[in-house]
């Protein structure tokens, strides 16, 4: 495969663009998700689309994929409607509703599928597509469609951008100040299972959840800040769905919809050890940074408790007298030196006017008022 073949190919230049407005539209609809602590509602909403695909062929006969995603749609919905409903009418909490409407809904649908099987057009039914996906079936009404959904959700989004913002991180204040709290919390919701419902068709009902979760979660590694996080997951997904694609292609025998997830999972990956505010690595590199200037400061204070009982405080002092405290080393009393906080000739240290005042402060903070 040469990088041409993505522009002069139809039906990999198809999937490709395809997989990229997926992967923006979950990406970004999946912040909201992961912000709302409702990560498995991406796997229940998709379980709960099966059967929809299953009644649909079931009462309509045919096998036309916008026939098929409409049921999968309205099966969706009805599943969202239920866990709100199982949460606000009953003790039970979200994860508790997602388990049961998931559970639930993907045995009805297995079940319907089970009875499609033994009848006698099964086998032109095509409907294990929806169940791991099949990115190679896109055409280009399909990757219109996606647009369309991802345009409409984009506009949607910035329009009421200030109401998803209050609903996520105060839904009390943004009561109080008179907005429709469930309105604003269904037009989330409803999109979301927009996005999923698109997507299986390529990454199937049971990595639907990893599309709009992984490129989210990577994205929260990254900012504190909604806006930059819908973007960057938006970027991430993009990625995922191009790569993963190109990587497909590349082989024989790969599943496209896998590989989009597993590259996703690489992003999560190289965010979780490498993004700078919570990457394990930079946590890591800061808490030996922490150490080392406290293992600094505990030898200084100590050189600081020698030093004051003499008037002359650059008097110096044996290296020897420190080998009994356990915060000094070779490395800490170097340190000491290139902060100019003391001065080393040959064996004996002595403390300079800088390192005894820095010295002072430390003992003037831990004086407590009285």
């Amino acid at each position: 495969m040469e990088l041409t073949d993505f522009f002069t190919d139809y039906t990999l230049r198809t999937i490709t663009l395809g997989t990229a407005v997926l992967g923006a539209i979950c990406g970004m609809l999946g912040s909201f998700a992961v912000l709302r602590k409702q990560s498995l509602l991406g796997d229940a909403i998709s379980h709960a689309a099966l059967p929809g695909i299953a009644l649909a062929f079931l009462f309509t006969g045919l096998k036309d994929s916008n026939v098929l995603l409409l049921g999968a749609l309205i099966s969706g919905f009805i599943g969202t409607v239920w866990i709100r409903g199982i949460v606000t009418k009953t003790h039970l909490k979200t994860d508790t509703a997602l388990g049961l409407i998931l559970s639930l809904f993907f045995g009805f649908g297995e079940l319907v599928l089970s009875y499609l099987k033994k009848q006698p057009d099964a086998n032109q039914a095509g409907l294990d597509k929806y169940l791991f996906g099949q990115a190679a079936t896109l055409v280009e009404s399909d990757v219109i469609l996606m647009v369309i959904v991802t345009g409409i959700s984009l506009a949607v989004m910035l329009l009421f951008w200030k109401e998803f913002k209050l609903l996520l991180f105060d839904k009390d204040y943004a009561m109080t100040l008179g907005f429709n709290t469930r309105f604003i919390d269904g037009l989330i919701s409803f999109f979301i299972v927009l996005a999923i419902v698109i997507g299986l068709q390529t990454v199937g009902v049971v990595l639907m959840s990893a599309m709009l979760l992984a490129p989210a979660a990577a994205a929260r590694q990254w900012t504190n800040s909604l806006g930059t996080m819908v973007i960057l997951a938006a970027i991430f997904g993009a990625f995922s769905g191009v790569f993963g694609t190109a990587i497909s292609a590349s082989y024989n025998n790969l599943s496209t919809g896998p590989v989009i997830v597993l590259v996703a999972a690489v992003f999560v990956g190289v965010s979780f050890i490498f993004s700078p505010g919570r990457g394990i690595l930079f946590k890591q590199i800061r808490l030996i940074r922490n150490r080392r200037d406290l293992e600094l400061k505990k030898t200084l204070y100590f050189m600081y408790g020698i030093v004051e009982k003499h008037e002359d405080i650059s008097r110096p002092h044996s290296i020897r007298i420190l080998n009994g405290f356990q915060g000094y080393t070779r490395g800490t009393l170097s340190a000491l030196a290139d902060k100019h906080w003391i001065t080393i000739q040959g064996q004996d240290w002595s403390l300079t006017e800088e390192g005894f005042e820095t010295a002072q402060n430390l003992y003037n903070t831990n004086i407590p008022e009285s």
